[in-house]
């Protein structure tokens, strides 16, 4: 897919050249700042760029273009592309700050094949051998990082409605507002759930699980991206509500999708360990369904190990059998596919053009297919 390639060296030249604005002056600043930096660095300058992509995909819908992204062809420059590279950007940069503050929540040792970044600040300490708590300070660090990711991000969206109307500007960003806020308060019903989930009803939590899905991720890695990309293109409320009606069952797919990659993935794959999820404690749709034909010892057993962050391979294997043998993880795979044929059938009554449908239909079946 060499739209696909194109537009991601576009987004990965903007991250570049931002980023290397901000570590200057950071640098001018104090050298103390060189290792938060660094790792904004190392964070932006890889991942799937799949909210860059469906924020592209939805201006683009919006924009009514048939015509397919090409630089070299010439259908748009990138002066005209400027706008809306600027707002995928400020998505990128967006989910890098809600990654360093997820792993911080989850006590995440690892991210995208690297440490975590406060596993990173706290091996800084200890290393330096500074005084104080080397967690503490990993985690403070850590913390103020993803603040500093935000407000980079702002910066570019700031940027992508420099010069756009001021209708446009207060849609997008309206969108993008709503998009922080749900994944924040999807945040908290995720840890939340951790802590309630033996409190609740057994047959309430596949509901609650998915009621997770819905707002910590499904809305703001697909859904939303490509609402606030049409947004940018001044998109009918038709349309708009054409993108939220494909997007929002879509997400959920991808993110059971990642469940199931959490608990059976393959560590190479991934960037993290297999069943790390299991280790964090994850309250997840997998675990839902699993529950309701577990025996009441066997599940017992399963929730006092659910969580505990010394399981062995060997204990995370028996985990493992456990949940295939449930059939849940079949079940979640027939979830995905259901919530992804409902996607399609949104897409193909959407009233885009026939070029936006196919490259969403491409990207609908990449995230919800996906090895990583």
């Amino acid at each position: 897919m060499s739209e696909q390639i194109k537009l991601i060296d576009v987004v990965d030249q903007r991250l570049a050249s931002f980023v290397a604005s901000r570590s200057d002056a950071m640098q001018n600043l104090s050298p103390d700042l060189e290792h938060l930096s660094s790792y904004a660095h190392s964070m932006l300058t890889s991942g799937k760029r799949f909210r860059a992509r469906f924020c592209y995909w939805g201006w683009r819908s919006a924009s009514g273009a048939e015509a397919p992204f090409d630089l070299a062809g010439g259908t748009e420059t990138l002066e005209q592309l400027e706008p809306v590279v600027a707002l995928a950007t400020s998505l990128e940069v967006f989910h890098a700050a809600a990654l360093v503050h997820d792993d911080i929540m989850d006590n995440s040792d690892t991210r995208r094949g690297l440490t975590s970044a406060h596993r990173t600040f706290e091996r800084m300490h200890r290393d330096r051998s500074y005084s104080g708590d080397s967690q503490r300070f990993g985690e403070s660090t850590a913390l103020l990082l993803g603040d500093l990711l935000l407000a980079w991000s702002d910066d570019l969206l700031t940027a992508a409605l420099a010069n756009q109307p001021g209708d446009i500007q207060a849609a997008t960003r309206k969108q993008f507002s709503i998009m922080r806020q749900e994944v924040t308060l999807g945040q908290y019903l995720d840890i939340h759930e951790e802590a309630a989930w033996l409190h609740c009803a057994e047959e309430e939590r596949l509901d609650r699980a998915l009621r997770v899905v819905t707002f910590k991720s499904a809305k703001y890695s697909i859904e939303a991206p490509l609402l606030i990309g049409a947004a940018l293109a001044g998109a009918s409320a038709e349309v708009s509500d054409d993108l939220a009606h494909f997007g929002l069952p879509l997400g959920i797919a991808f993110q059971l999708r990642d469940d199931l990659l959490g608990v059976f993935g393959d560590s190479e794959v991934t960037g993290k360990p297999s069943g790390d999820d299991l280790r964090e404690g994850k309250r997840t749709a997998l675990i839902a369904v699993a529950e309701r034909s577990m025996p009441t010892s066997a599940k017992t057993v399963f929730n006092e190990m659910l969580g505990d962050r010394t399981l062995t391979p060997e204990q995370i294997e028996v985990m493992q059998s456990t949940l295939r043998q449930t059939g849940a993880a079949d079940e979640v795979e027939s979830l995905i596919s259901n919530y992804t044929e409902d996607a399609l059938h949104a897409l193909d009554r959407a009233h885009i053009s026939a070029g936006a449908k196919q490259e969403l239909g491409r990207l609908a079946q990449r995230v919800t297919q996906r090895q990583s």
